[in-house]
Order: structure tokens, then C-alpha cells, then sequence
């Protein structure tokens, strides 16, 4: 009998703090979920910017008579946009590798080949974002580069997957060709151990 009643008195204290641990957690998950949506939007709003910035370079590339000098391309700017019609996939390449920049595109790897030119050029991406189709990628499928100079046609020669220090997936190339990086596995919580490489040579 005492037992009970001090089962039954246990309950009956701790039901306020069961409560508001319960509104807590309600609230903190609401929270999370609004931020991931908003993160969503606003990578979807920038995408947009993206395709419009990069639609005026081209027109603004046909448009001119004489080559000008090349601008140093800044943090965040957008060089181009690369596909995969197989994989449905469609993103604005961006410049650099910060975190901000990774959440709004794929990001241009410092000190390789700029996007449609020649040489190895690397491109980075989250595995849980713009890069999650590239799971599905296989040997011969088709990559589109897309800048105001043109549109660059690449075939995948070999996917594989390496060590975070395996730096010799992103050396210079005299051929045109792209690598493409992104963490695995694919589905792994937290910091993925090792990395995910496809690479793929001009058409």
C-alpha cells in the first residue's frame, strides 16, 4: 500500500514537469523544422537569382564585340550552372567552398579550372542537398556545364570513393574534365568519414 501511494504521489509531482518537458520539446522541434523550411526557401529564392544572373551573362557575353579582361570571381558569385538530365538534377555553381555558399549551390573548388574551361575543374557539394543524386550516378551518363561562354558536354569516366586526405583527385590535368566531391556515405549521421568523387572528361 505504501508503495503504491508512493508511486502514485511520484506521478502526481512530477506531471508539471512532465508537462512543460513536453512543451519544451514540442516547441524546440517546431523551431527546427520552421528554420529547415526557411533554409529551404530561401536556398530556392537564391537558385532562382542564380538562373536570372546567369541568363544576363550570357547575354551579356553575345552581346559584346571585344573580349574584356577577366574579372577575379568573389566568394558566392555565380559561374555557371551544371545538370545531369538522367538524375533530374539542376544547380547554380557558385564560387568557393564556405559553409553559406554550399548551403545556396555547388561550389567552385579553389585553385582548379574554372567551370567550362580547360583543365580539372572541381566542384564541391553537400551529400544531403544539391548532391544527394549524384548516389545514383553511374558510368556514361552525361554533364552539362553551362557559363556565359557556353555549354560544355562531359561523359563520367569512373566514380569512387577516397579519404578526405586523397588530394590527388582535384590535380591540374592537361585534358578538359570535372571532379565532382561530396561527403560519404551518403546517409551517415554527422561527419561523413570518407568522400564521394565522380569524375568525367569533355565530350
Amino acid at each position: 500500500m505504501r508503495t503504491e501511494n508512493g508511486v502514485r504521489k511520484f506521478f502526481a509531482s512530477s506531471h508539471p514537469f512532465l508537462r512543460w518537458t513536453s512543451w519544451i520539446l514540442f516547441v524546440a522541434g517546431a523551431l527546427a523544422v520552421g528554420f529547415v523550411a526557411l533554409a529551404l526557401l530561401s536556398a530556392s529564392a537564391f537558385q532562382e537569382r542564380a538562373r536570372n544572373s546567369l541568363q544576363k551573362q550570357i547575354v551579356a557575353q553575345q552581346d559584346q564585340r571585344v573580349d574584356r579582361p577577366r574579372t577575379v570571381a568573389k566568394e558566392g558569385d555565380v559561374l555557371g550552372r551544371i545538370e545531369i538530365p538522367r538524375l533530374g538534377m539542376m544547380v547554380a555553381i557558385l564560387e568557393g567552398t564556405t559553409t553559406r555558399t554550399l548551403r545556396l549551390g555547388v561550389g567552385h573548388i579553389d585553385g582548379t579550372a574554372l567551370p567550362g574551361e580547360s583543365g580539372n575543374t572541381g566542384i564541391a557539394g553537400h551529400r544531403d542537398t544539391y548532391f544527394r543524386p549524384l548516389k545514383d550516378i553511374r558510368q556514361g551518363d552525361e554533364i552539362q556545364i553551362q557559363t556565359a561562354t557556353g555549354l560544355s558536354r562531359y561523359t563520367v569516366d569512373w566514380v569512387k570513393i577516397v579519404t578526405p586526405d586523397d588530394t590527388g583527385i582535384l590535380a591540374p590535368a592537361a585534358e578538359s574534365s570535372i571532379t565532382l566531391v561530396t561527403c560519404y556515405p551518403f546517409y551517415f549521421l554527422g561527419a561523413a568519414p570518407k568522400r564521394f568523387i565522380v569524375h568525367a572528361s569533355k565530350e
